[in-house]
């Protein structure tokens, strides 16, 4: 088995790839294959940010692993003009949708249900077979109720200082 166990930076040459859809690419712990259909087993570290299409990896045997989006069944949402977009890109959001945007367009994971919901806010939504990409978010460090032991989960604000000045 191919264990890995760490994140590196982009790489010219690599020695494997896994294609992984976007569920499998926010686990930290994972069993799947790689393209050549050698097992593999992530341990990354928990908390981090999704892995990329791109992003490489280092296996503890020394190899460079790289990984790739495979593409999935999603929803490609135009709109009629940039109001309509903020809109649906709105009332997603509010759902808590995991959204990829892109210059006049949005795409989420298929699902019928949403695609009722941006039809009806009257956004044009055609169902599409790419790599899925989305935001990871504005505040990075992942999501959390806890209140025991905050200190574990003190995530730095990635674009704003609430309460701060300048």
């Amino acid at each position: 088995m191919l264990v890995i166990h760490r994140r590196i930076d982009p790489q010219p040459v690599w020695a494997a790839e896994l294609h992984l859809t976007f569920e499998a690419r926010s686990k930290s712990r994972l069993r799947c294959f790689s393209a050549d259909g050698e097992d593999v087993g992530l341990f990354l570290e928990r908390g981090q940010p999704p892995l990329y299409d791109g992003e490489c990896l280092q296996a503890e045997d020394g190899r460079i692993v790289r990984v790739r989006a495979r593409a999935e069944q999603l929803l490609h949402v135009t709109c009629a003009n940039a109001f309509e977009l903020t809109r649906a890109a709105y009332h997603l959001g509010n759902r808590h949708v995991a959204l990829q945007v892109g210059d006049g367009w949005l795409r989420l994971l298929d699902d019928y249900v949403l695609k009722a919901m941006l039809e009806q806010l009257g956004a044009r939504v055609e169902d599409s077979q790419a790599p899925f990409q989305p935001e990871h978010g504005a505040y990075g460090g992942g999501h959390h109720h806890s209140r025991h032991g905050d200190e574990d989960f003190n995530y730095p604000p990635k674009l704003h200082q609430f309460g701060v000045r300048s």
